[in-house]
């Protein structure tokens, strides 16, 4: 937790509501969202009790499971979840504009610009927090797997085809959601606590109805009155008015009212189907509305200029996974080859980068807090010397005076970065401080002017101009090329020593082959979700 978040937490707690942390709206709010509220028991890691799914806010679909162990019931609540939300996910498969991307030439390795087409838009799934999501993936991992009568006549409990098939598209947002700056499937309490700090702890802040609690009280009560009323308050029968937000259930709505409902469907006494329909939706739908009222607020604020950029990314992954679905790949494995899982990894740490770049960018709040911990710095130009570069071709090289009250982390000839007009970035180089000048020091401008003697209008800041200059890349790249699967190193997983493929150890070195991974578990009349 940075300075200023710090701060921010402080302000709350002595304002008594929530803090602003961002001015703009760091992440993409699709116009139809899918929202999805799941409820699990808490005995039985995964096994669903329930879910609200749907696009309509005033009219969910309602899916049930009134026994958990019972497999019959379980794979019906996939079928049903795979029928409310694979049509909505196919809705945007074949709305398409064209769109170009780099490509490696087979032939020459070169890299080439290919035609291709682009999904216009592209699903956006909200859960109320970060165990939704988690258990978005836990199901995608339980059912892109499921075998289908025509793949094998003689599996046991065959899945509907649509069943897998919503397995690979839940594991896929799953994975994404792992990406930062995604946005295919966002968690509502991180998203709320991204743009807001609250007077509690971030593991407090995992309850989205004490966390919307302390963004918008109601009149006259305080944050903190509001959250703890949130989290605590309970009815005449002893049940929290405000049930925990996402999978979760409370011990006493387990043991007052859920088993005493699932025993009487065990039963099989007249209308348990529908009393435990309804003691399901009672607890689902203050999630439900909560889920949505967060929405509203976030819809408030102004998107930042870079949040498109990065939804085009997901639009991308998505038109990826699409063409994937449809060429007949197999589902997505259960463990990634050591290429791969590098792969995710340095494209992870990128989109790190890029994400806390462009935040700060498009958010002056954002950018105070990069100022703080020396990162940037913001100050008035108050004095411009036109020089040229030694060589054979002289280029403008112009040093700028700035008066700043930033403190910033310098070091000679360290880079500097700043924003102008169309997305690009000019470049400069720390020259000195001025000594007999406090807070004045002089940056020389290496980029951005253009190719010409002559820089181009509006790419030198003028005298009494306020600018901003940053320590950090504005569009970091990745590192190095991983090598192919055939060819990493044999210690990696690559080919085992003496193979003959690339990647194995000298003789002199070899060392026995490593011993494969374990096939997994295989599926008996106790396994559940």
């Amino acid at each position: 937790m940075s300075l200023i978040d710090v701060l921010a937490r402080m302000e709350a707690v002595a304002a008594g509501r929530a803090t602003p942390l961002a001015t703009v709206r760091h992440r993409h709010l699709a116009a139809r969202p899918l929202v999805f509220v799941p409820l699990t028991t808490a005995g039985e890691t995964g096994a669903p009790l329930g879910a609200l799914v749907g696009t309509d806010r005033e009219k969910p679909l309602l899916l049930t499971v009134p026994q958990p162990r019972d497999r019959d019931l379980r794979f019906a609540f996939f079928a049903e979840l795979a029928d409310a939300v694979l049509p909505y996910v196919d809705s945007f498969a074949d709305d398409v504009e064209p769109a170009e991307r780099k490509e490696t030439d087979p032939e020459t390795g070169k890299r080439v610009t290919v035609e291709t087409e682009l999904c216009a838009e592209a699903p956006q799934m909200l859960v109320p927090s970060a165990a939704g999501v988690e258990f978005v993936r836990l199901l995608g991992r339980s059912m892109r797997f499921r075998r289908t009568a025509e793949q094998d006549p003689d599996t046991p409990y065959p899945a509907p085809p649509r069943v897998p098939l919503l397995g690979r598209w839940l594991t896929h947002l799953g994975e994404r959601a792992r990406v930062p700056g995604s946005s295919l499937l966002l968690p509502m309490t991180g998203l709320l606590s991204r743009h807001w700090a609250t007077g509690q702890s971030s593991a407090e802040d995992q309850h989205l109805g004490a966390l919307l609690a302390w963004i918008d009280p109601p009149e006259g009560e305080s944050g903190q009155d509001a959250a703890l009323r949130a989290e605590t308050a309970r009815d005449a029968a002893g049940q929290l008015r405000c049930p925990p937000a996402g999978p979760a259930t409370d011990p006493a709505f387990d043991n007052g009212l859920l088993a005493p409902a699932i025993a009487r469907y065990d039963a099989g006494l007249p209308g348990a189907r529908e009393e435990f329909d309804a003691l399901v939706a009672g607890v689902l739908r203050p999630t439900w509305d909560a889920v949505w009222r967060a929405v509203d607020l976030l819809r408030a604020l102004p998107e930042g200029s870079r949040v498109p950029d990065r939804w085009r990314r997901d639009r991308w992954s998505y038109t990826a996974h699409r063409d994937r679905v449809r060429a007949g790949e197999p589902p997505q494995p259960r463990l990634d080859d050591a290429v791969t899982a590098a792969q995710k990894l340095a494209s992870r740490e990128t989109a790190q980068a890029q994400l806390d770049a462009q935040e700060a960018l498009d958010d002056p709040l954002v950018m105070a807090g990069r100022r703080l911990t020396g990162e940037a710095m913001e100050g008035e130009v108050t004095e411009v010397e036109m020089a040229m570069s030694e060589g054979k071709r002289p280029m403008p090289r112009p040093l700028v005076t700035l008066r700043t009250g930033d403190r910033p982390q310098l070091e000679e000839r360290a880079k500097l970065y700043r924003p102008l007009d169309g997305g690009r970035t000019q470049t400069a180089e720390f020259v000195a401080y001025v000594p007999e000048q406090p807070g004045t020091l002089v940056v020389r401008l290496t980029g951005g002017m253009g190719r010409g003697k002559t820089p181009e209008p509006g790419s030198v800041p003028a005298k009494g101009d306020r600018v901003c200059w940053t320590l950090f890349e504005h569009a970091p790249r990745g590192g190095p090329e991983l090598p192919a699967p055939e060819d990493t190193p044999w210690t990696h997983g690559g080919p085992p020593p003496g193979s003959g493929a690339g990647g194995a150890a000298p003789a002199q070195t070899a060392l026995p082959a490593p011993a494969p991974l374990p096939d997994p578990d295989p599926v008996t009349a106790e396994d559940f979700l």
